[in-house]
């Protein structure tokens, strides 16, 4: 699809996916308290989110959604209730005792918790969908025809990007993790989680985009 432009599309998502936000600070996490294997399964649970929300702008969804003020809100009101939930649990883990540390679940267990948790913050976020709602259009030629496989390429370029960048933090937050942090420290950690998830909450709360 030479009609693409591909020169001014790779630094803008690059760009919008190296922002901190709420998926790029849960992955950092992730992987600070379980360890990178746990963290990349959880970007796979963000991605698979993202796929959906291309392919809703693929089929033209998009855009009646993004224009729709009501889906709008219930949707942003869900990501606002899943982000501060996401930010009271990490405070909770914070503020409990040593002593009262809760057991550990199993693996699988708490894979499943990871990936469940990136795919509920990224599909639950309209701040996505209105991204690659009015982002992808802008870097497709309508005029050349095929304007759903143009925006596709696109949303999997995007998806592209967003693995590189999302393994990076995840590399990141397992370094840090590796330098066997004290309990201490894990809790400080998860109490500056809680702050940013709360803090998110309640910028997507005031938002009135």
């Amino acid at each position: 699809m030479h009609a693409i432009n591909w020169v001014g599309f790779f630094p803008a998502a690059l760009l919008v996916s190296l922002i901190p936000g709420a998926s790029q600070i849960l992955g950092l996490n992730n992987a600070v308290r379980h360890g990178i294997p746990y963290a990349l399964a959880g970007v796979g649970g963000r991605l698979a989110a993202f796929v959906v929300l291309v392919a809703l702008v693929v089929a033209g969804l998009g855009a009646t959604l993004a224009a729709s003020v009501t889906a709008l809100t219930v949707i942003k009101w869900a990501g606002v209730a899943y982000l501060a939930w996401i930010g009271v649990q990490a405070l909770r883990r914070a503020w409990r005792p040593a002593a009262a540390e809760a057991p550990m679940p199993s693996a699988s267990t708490v894979r499943w918790r990871i990936v469940g948790n990136e795919f509920a913050v990224g599909i639950s976020n309209p701040k996505a969908l209105l991204l690659f709602a009015a982002l992808l259009p802008q870097f497709a030629a309508a005029s050349a025809g095929g304007l759903g496989t143009q925006i596709a390429l696109l949303g999997a370029a995007y998806l592209g990007i967003e693995l590189v960048v999302g393994v990076g933090y995840v590399i990141v937050g397992g370094l840090i993790g590796a330098t066997g942090i004290s309990a201490r420290t894990s809790r400080q950690i998860d109490f500056g989680t809680g702050v940013c998830f709360l803090g998110l909450a309640g910028l997507l709360a005031a938002d009135d985009a």
